[in-house]
């Protein structure tokens, strides 16, 4: 089964292209500041705004401090963001998704109040829970988990009110056995992998929301690293020093289609059927 399995992912374009992308990402931001002399804060006025040199690999921003060191730092941030609020987001969505599956009258609540979260567009409620807690990076990840864990939810409830109908909960019932038995120890593993794959599309959301928030200024303040307030830097400077827009925006690009690629690559793994219907109606929605 494990051969059949690394075969079956080492044979999968999406998740191979995808999973290199993140790690060599992973790799240069776990590693990368520690080769670089200058920290992320050091001001050196007398060389602001200069180009890639030797001394200056990415070249400098508006107030002389290293580019390929903030991004580096901020590469740390956007991850860690990312990273959090899949996995809190998972996780509360999970446990809500099942509940709301299984009782009707939690279904009724429950998806309720998602249905009022998802009204409002993600960067429009990130924005407005931001004004309320407050620019910290603590803040962020708390504010996108309350916009991404509806979403979850969903998904969640949506498998498991299909495998709530198969014949082995009906005979689970009849045994006498426990609602909570039934959700956690026989309905739940059933509806792991659409919630992996939920969850690594969330991460790559996560990303380019938190860096439109610190663009927005609602995000990490400054003057800790973010792409965000990077490119929030370097807007006003993008025709006399375009690197400070470039680098940035490069790395969240690579960022995200490589996670986006790796969640495309795990849907067809999970469900082929699903990723074939997908490509061939035109993308995913």
């Amino acid at each position: 089964m494990r051969q059949l399995v690394f075969r079956r992912v080492t044979s999968n374009g999406l998740i191979m292209t995808g999973g290199i992308i993140v790690v060599i990402i992973v790799l240069l931001t776990t590693f990368g500041p520690m080769v670089i002399s200058r920290g992320p804060l050091e001001l050196n006025i007398q060389d602001r705004l200069q180009g890639p040199s030797g001394d200056y690999l990415l070249g400098t921003d508006n107030y002389g401090r290293d580019l390929l060191s903030r991004v580096l730092h901020g590469a740390r941030v956007s991850l860690f963001v990312g990273f959090a609020v899949a996995i809190l987001s998972t996780v509360i969505g999970y446990i809500i998704g099942m509940y709301s599956a299984y009782f009707r009258w939690a279904d009724a609540i429950l998806m309720r109040i998602c249905d009022g979260f998802m009204a409002f567009p993600a960067i429009l409620l990130a924005i407005a829970l931001m004004a309320v807690l407050g620019a910290k990076t603590s803040n962020v990840v708390i504010a996108l988990t309350v916009v991404f864990t509806p979403y979850v939810a969903r998904v969640v409830r949506s498998s498991a009110l299909v495998v709530k109908e198969q014949t082995f909960v009906e005979a689970l019932r009849a045994q006498g056995a426990s609602s909570n038995r039934i959700i956690w120890l026989n309905m739940a593993p059933n509806v792991v992998s659409p919630a992996i794959i939920q969850a690594t599309f969330i991460f790559a959301d996560s990303i380019i929301t938190e860096a439109a928030l610190s663009f927005l200024g609602a995000g990490v303040p400054p003057p800790a690293p973010s792409w965000g307030n990077i490119l929030l830097d370097g807007k006003t400077l993008i025709f006399n020093n375009p690197w400070m827009t470039i680098v940035p925006g490069a790395a969240i690009i690579l960022t995200v289609l490589g996670i986006n690629l790796l969640g495309d690559g795990l849907r067809d793994l999970f469900d082929p059927h699903t990723g074939k219907a997908v490509r061939k109606g035109g993308g995913r929605k």
